[in-house]
């Protein structure tokens, strides 16, 4: 008789106690598995149900905006009505009345002045409003002199100290007599 060769069961392999969790670890995955599938298709019902709420065939809405009558001026425009001249000021409270620098600067700029700093003096003992040229902007001087109603050449408020330091043409400080200079008090009124 021939000889049949039998393996011997690997007593690891095919023991009877791996193979039945085997067994329960399928069942557990169909479970899981159909649990998952069934969700996947409540969740798309879900998503098409909202967004069929979302979507409205309602009665359509007309929005009309009133003309704008005067449309707004850009920067440029401005601008070139009214250019900023190339004099950049500092004004300096010598007075010792509060705000005064702020109302001066205001006062400056309405007449197209670049009012760069705006602070207090180094006291408040100053009797007369001085007008000092810090360079060489000699027309500047002249513009600012006159809307002060001082002459530039005569009048002794008016200096020329240059002081490269500074970085500004003219610095105007603040004396008590500010409030008696004509063109500045008529434009506080």
């Amino acid at each position: 008789m021939a000889k049949i060769k039998r393996r011997k069961k690997n007593s690891l392999l095919f023991d009877s106690r791996i193979s039945r969790p085997k067994k329960r670890k399928d069942i557990q995955g169909t479970i899981v598995n159909s649990a998952i599938v069934i969700l996947s298709l409540l969740l798309v019902a879900f998503i098409f149900s909202f967004s069929n709420r979302q979507v409205q065939n309602g009665v359509p809405i007309e929005v009309t905006f009133p003309a704008i009558q005067d449309t707004p001026k850009l920067a440029v425009e401005i601008y070139e009505q009214n250019p900023i001249m190339d004099i950049e000021v500092e004004v300096l409270n010598g007075c010792g009345i509060p705000g005064m620098a702020g109302k001066v600067s205001d006062f400056l700029r309405a007449k197209q002045f670049d009012v760069v700093r705006s602070e207090n003096a180094d006291h408040y003992n100053y009797d007369q409003t001085l007008i000092i040229l810090r360079n060489e902007n000699f027309d500047g001087l002249k513009k600012i002199a006159d809307l002060f109603a001082m002459d530039e050449k005569k009048d002794p408020r008016v200096k020329h100290l240059p002081d490269d330091q500074l970085k500004v043409d003219i610095t105007i400080i603040l004396g008590k007599d500010i409030s008696k200079i004509k063109p500045f008090v008529e434009f506080i009124q």
